[in-house]
């Protein structure tokens, strides 16, 4: 059973200018940040895309699947955002006797009795599990405090946890023929190889290189990423070049996705992406995300 009826829904349209695939002023982008950072709701889970692509479809098909606790608390997010655009943008509205209507609309759905053996709603994806996140910025924490041997262990299952997290099939250390690789995961269709070092001293060229050349002995389009806690020295980067096939990542930028509650995979395909416009291969999370 739907629940919002088709003449509501029309007003809904209609409220969040959602003519043409549209939904207010967002983009993909923003329509999605939206709902994680008010929500915390993963709007691009597939079982939303049902009905289309758009994020007007999308949006419908949420607020017909979803409860109707989470449905209130959507439409009251949505009203809030767009009341703030026509306040900044001093605009009348062009919806008669819209906010009237809007409150009717929750009083009816908030008063509405379930049909016998209802449908169960659709339980909405969390856009971030925040006690994991907790968890994982605690472990990372931790860390420090290990001795050297123990902390590369305990490292690289640090690591394995965060990139399962995100989904990003992760797999623990492996050798080839005595050759240690520290793991590897999935970015999209690329299969990435990870080299993980803790150490006192900020990873220089040599073992950029290092790792490069065993990516290049792999499949052709095989990946890396390295990660180093300490960071990279800048003359290491700039002597390691440009166009290589390795990203990078500090301990830093590890700290700073967890504690403003970026999506890993999020923050690897920006990196991505940068290298692939610039050629090169580290940049800071705080510079990727301001």
């Amino acid at each position: 059973m739907s629940n919002i009826r088709t003449i509501d829904m029309r007003f809904i349209d209609d409220v969040f200018d959602m003519g043409g695939g549209y939904v207010l002023d967002f983009s993909d982008r923003t329509f999605a940040a939206f709902f994680a950072e008010e929500l915390n709701i993963d709007i691009t889970e597939q079982q939303y895309y049902r009905d289309g692509t758009s994020k007007a479809k999308r949006l419908r098909c949420f607020l017909q699947i979803v409860d109707k606790a989470t449905l209130v608390r959507t439409l009251k997010a949505l009203w809030n955002y767009r009341e703030a655009i026509r306040q900044r943008t001093n605009e009348q509205d062009k919806v008669v006797n819209a906010h009237g209507r809007f409150l009717d609309l929750l009083n009816r759905i908030q008063g509405t009795q379930p049909a016998a053996a209802p449908v169960a709603p659709a339980v909405p994806k969390p856009a971030f599990n925040r006690e994991l996140i907790s968890q994982l910025k605690a472990d990372l924490l931790a860390l420090a405090a290990l001795a050297p041997q123990p902390r590369g262990f305990a490292y690289e299952k640090f690591l394995k946890k965060l990139f399962d997290a995100f989904g990003l099939e992760a797999r623990q250390a492996f050798r080839l023929h005595g050759e240690q690789i520290d793991g590897s995961f999935q970015l999209g269709h690329e299969t990435y190889l990870l080299e993980a070092k803790w150490q006192g001293a900020p990873i220089g060229a040599a073992d950029l290189h290092v790792f490069e050349g065993k990516i290049g002995e792999k499949a052709a389009w095989a990946r890396g990423l390295f990660v180093s806690d300490s960071g990279f020295t800048a003359e290491g980067i700039a002597a390691f070049g440009r166009g290589k096939s390795l990203i990078c990542m500090s301990g830093l930028d590890l700290y700073d996705l967890l504690n403003r509650e970026i999506p890993l995979n999020h923050v690897l395909e920006r990196k991505v992406r940068h290298a692939a416009e610039t050629g090169a291969p580290f940049v800071q999370v705080r510079d990727l995300f301001p």
